[in-house]
Formats: structure tokens, sequence, C-alpha cells
């Protein structure tokens, strides 16, 4: 059986006996509700370590494959992976903290699997297509946690479930056929951008996350969606901030920071280029109605 090492009222820790179990194995698992700010690391782990977010916020620092490091903000209902290897730091968040149940496993087609749900070092986010895939890869994970005194092949079961709803349930897992592949790949940046337009992103680092060329990427971004990924990110940051100018009281200075552009003066020239008049007048005409056309308001002129 598994040996529990500790267990309170906010935490569950319990280490897997040393099995032979060679495709998955399973090496620790628990739960733990966080204090504020609580943190992990920096740390490099030895085998896949993979968190599911129950509640609350948190951050999560890791380096990808090129050992840049990034930061995460998975929250409920998502997880994070982190992999051998990889430098990492996690934190809760101070004003709520987050409570999440995790599992530390690897074998021999650990890698093999966690590629299939399109995991790894530089895609460590994950996000289930639907709430019941996610509810599923959840309740796996409890049922391990929870359970740390049943015979080692029950829990190894468990884990195969655990590994095949994560691989069924991901929203950046591998699609089988060929025919549908660049439609895969379109939806993996476009979502790509949607969470991490806030902040300063390039084409090299869109076309890493969809594990494919920069150049082959561009090509094929501009045939699939008729402009190249930088113009279609300049028109993403620049929607959301005609929603949050029209439906908010922050500054133009905020909107422009949570949108992606630190440089106010940068982020004037290109509304107005692209909606033909400056944000503050756009705000005064538009404010609180509803747009012509969507919440991006007029084409531009």
């Amino acid at each position: 059986m598994a040996v529990a090492v500790e267990r309170a009222d906010n935490f569950s820790f319990s280490l897997f006996p040393n099995e032979n179990f060679l495709d998955l194995r399973l090496y620790q698992y628990g739960w733990e509700q966080c204090e504020p700010l609580h943190s992990f690391g920096p740390f490099v782990r030895n085998h896949y370590l993979f968190h599911y977010v129950i509640a609350g916020k948190g951050v999560l620092h890791s380096t990808d494959g090129r050992g840049v490091t990034r930061s995460y903000h998975p929250g409920p209902g998502e997880g994070f992976l982190i992999c051998p290897g990889q430098v990492n730091t996690y934190a809760a968040d101070q004003a709520d903290p987050w409570r999440y149940v995790w599992l530390e496993f690897d074998g021999l087609r650990a890698a093999e699997y966690l590629e299939s749900a399109g995991l790894g070092l530089s895609q460590p986010l994950y996000r289930p297509d639907t709430p019941a895939g996610g509810e599923a890869v959840r309740d796996e994970m409890l049922y391990i946690a929870g359970h740390p005194d049943l015979a080692p092949l029950h829990l190894i079961g468990h884990l195969c479930l655990f590994v095949d709803g994560l691989v069924e349930s991901s929203s950046t897992r591998k699609k089988a056929m060929a025919g549908q592949l660049q439609d895969f790949y379109m939806q993996e940046a476009v979502a790509y951008m949607e969470h991490n337009y806030q902040r300063e992103l390039t084409v090299a680092e869109i076309a890493d996350a969809c594990r494919l060329n920069r150049s082959y990427f561009s090509k094929l971004f501009r045939e699939n969606m008729g402009c190249p990924p930088q113009e279609f990110l300049i028109r993403l940051r620049l929607s959301k901030a005609a929603e949050l100018m029209r439906t908010t009281t922050g500054t133009i200075g905020e909107i422009a920071q949570r949108c992606g552009y630190p440089d106010p003066l940068h982020f004037s020239h290109a509304f107005k280029k692209r909606y033909g008049m400056p944000p503050r007048q756009w705000r005064r005409q538009y404010r609180g109605a509803a747009l012509p056309g969507g919440p991006e308001g007029p084409e531009p002129r």
C-alpha cells in the first residue's frame, strides 16, 4: 500500500511505494489549501508534476524549451504541468489563494501521452475543452489523493484514467486527422493570443506555442486568417481596449497597459489608425452604447 506521509485539515501528502510499473508510475500526490502568497521554488523536478486548480488563483513561473522564464496564471478548472529538469516557482494569490490537487508521475510513455495532450515545456497550461472533461480529470486526481491506502495496482489504474482524461479533454491536444490540422493550429494560435495579449508577445513565441517553425507559421496564419499574426494581435488588443473603454471607468493609460501597450502614446497612435479617431474621442462617442458591427465599433476609415 501507499505510504501516507502527512495529513492535516488543509493538506494531504502521500508517497507511492517503489513498485515496478514502467509505462506510468506514481511518485507522490496530495492536495492543499494554500495560505496567501504561499510559494514553492525555484525548484527542479525529476519527474512530471501536474496541479489541477480547484479554487482560487496563483501564478506559475517556469522556463520554456529555450530556457526563457514565462509566467502563467491558471485559475479554477485549469491546471499546470511542470516537466523534469524545468526550473519553476509557483505561488498562491494574496487575496484568493488557490486550492489544488497534484500528482507527481513518470514512466516510459508519460512524455508521449503528455505530448498527445499538447502539454510540455512551452505549453504548461491545461485548459479543458469542456467543463465536464476538466471535472473528470479533477475527480481522478482527488480519488488518488484521497485513497493512499489502496493497492498500488488500483491506484495505477486510476492514474491511467487520469492521463486518458487529460489527453481527451485538453484544449491543446493534437488532432489525429491531417485535414483538420491547419484549423487546429489556427485555433491554438488565436487562443494563445487571447490568453497572452496583455503582455509583450512575439510571433516567434506564438509559433513556438503551436510547435511550428516561425516562417511556416506566419505563412499558414496569413493564408488562413487573411492577415499576418502581428496584425491580428494588434486588432485583438485594440478590440479589447475598445470594449474596456466602452464598459469600464479605467483611464486610457490603464486600459492601454491592460491591453499590452505600456506606452500610451503608442496606443493612441495605433488606436487612431485602426478606428479613425483618438481613444478619448472614441470613448465619448461610444461609451455605454451598443456598437455597430460588434464590440469593436466602426471599421477603420
